[in-house]
């Protein structure tokens, strides 16, 4: 790349970054602490929706942490208190979701509780941010299943559906477990987060490098069954979201562990992601589709993957492979920012759009989401600040 070049690139992430604070900023007021739904609606995200139990805006559901998650990046980047003051108002929320036990029957308690509380503990030194972040990761060890040596992904733990199931989302959620190792001495989270990183390395992991989206153990026997799709086009597919997934994840459990074979899993998952990638650079919903298909793209997954691919590059020596996965990171990142972001869309109160959540059940499809929101941010703050300490 020529200094004009570099120049340019630099000014467009300038621009684009601008652009995210600007509605970050704007969001403010409007959620405070309550909680956006999942996926916009006609690009706009409404409050969650209420339950039979909970009013309007909640804090329940696997997305909730990454608006705090956004504000916790805006104040990172920009120094400004109102970003600071605005994130850490939601510490209460999830510490009383832990306490009343509201919605944990899920592996997600690493995505609600590392960015809301983890973030908060490091950043701030939030004392009930910490606790809250070890109840929850004391919660999600109840869903360590010997012998099978995963974490069951979804629903009770006595759900014959569900039972044996984990997914390769996650891969996202085993460094709340890293850090409760940390703060508390006690090895058995990290060694809990390690087994199941271990067992989704040697079986959701196809041989070419493309992944399952789910996998089933047999819980008494510890018997590998059969891979599975839940969001993907079919269960021999490549859902792209599930291979960005793989491409971060991997990457940070060799942060935690130095395990060579996790890394070597995160290049395989981005070769992969990489060669099935559209002009663009920017995914359709499953890599099986190419150009031309109609399919829809999934921005989420490419955000995603930015991260991922930024993360597996910092491993990796100087050379070729480092290379390649830095210029990619960079081109879907410029993809992103000029053409699926919501500069020109100033109704929008999302970050980035044309993302997708879950097309078998026609849900956020062609929408913003709040994790393609969070993932956008973290990647933009990755490209301006280097030194940046990542909060997974």
């Amino acid at each position: 790349m020529t200094t004009t070049e570099a120049a340019a690139s630099q000014a467009s992430t300038d621009a684009a970054v601008e652009t995210a604070l600007t509605t970050v900023a704007r969001n403010i007021p409007i959620f405070a602490t309550k909680y956006p739904a999942d996926t916009t609606r006609g690009d706009v995200y409404p409050y969650r929706p209420a339950t039979a139990t909970l009013p309007e805006g909640s804090n329940y559901g696997w997305t909730t942490s990454f608006w705090p998650g956004q504000l916790w990046l805006a104040a990172e980047l920009t120094g400004e208190q109102s970003y600071h003051d605005a994130a850490r108002a939601h510490v209460a929320s999830f510490a009383t979701r832990v306490r009343d036990r509201i919605d944990l029957d899920t592996h997600d308690l690493g995505f609600l509780y590392t960015l809301a509380c983890v973030t908060a503990w490091r950043l701030d030194r939030d004392v009930v941010a910490r606790a809250a972040a070890l109840a929850a990761a004391d919660a999600l060890m109840l869903r360590f299943l010997e012998p099978a040596g995963i974490i069951q992904a979804w629903g009770g733990l006595g759900d014959p559906h569900q039972r044996g199931r984990t997914i390769i989302d996650s891969l996202m959620n085993m460094p709340l477990l890293y850090w409760a190792s940390e703060v508390t001495g006690d090895p058995r989270f990290a060694q809990a987060a390690q087994r199941h990183t271990a067992q989704l390395r040697d079986h959701i992991v196809r041989p070419g490098g493309s992944t399952f989206h789910t996998y089933y153990w047999d819980t008494v026997t510890g018997k590998p069954l059969r891979g599975a799709t839940e969001q993907g086009e079919s269960d021999v597919s490549c859902w792209a979201r599930g291979q960005a997934w793989g491409i971060y994840g991997f990457a940070l459990n060799f942060r935690y562990t130095s395990d060579e074979s996790f890394l070597r899993a995160a290049e395989r998952c981005a070769d992969y992601f990489l060669d099935h990638l559209p002009a663009d650079h920017v995914a359709f919903w499953d890599l099986v589709f190419t150009d031309g298909s109609g399919a829809e793209r999934d921005s989420s997954a490419a955000a995603i993957a930015v991260c991922g691919l930024d993360e597996l590059a910092s491993w990796l020596p100087d050379g070729p492979r480092r290379q390649r996965y830095r210029a990619a990171a960079q081109a879907i990142l410029a993809s992103l920012a000029a053409s699926y972001s919501t500069a020109d869309n100033p109704e929008s109160n999302a970050l980035l759009l044309h993302g997708v959540y879950d097309i078998p059940k026609s849900v956020g499809v062609d929408e913003g989401n709040l994790w393609g929101d969070y993932f956008y941010l973290e990647a933009l703050t990755r490209a301006i600040k280097p030194d940046w300490k990542l909060y997974w």
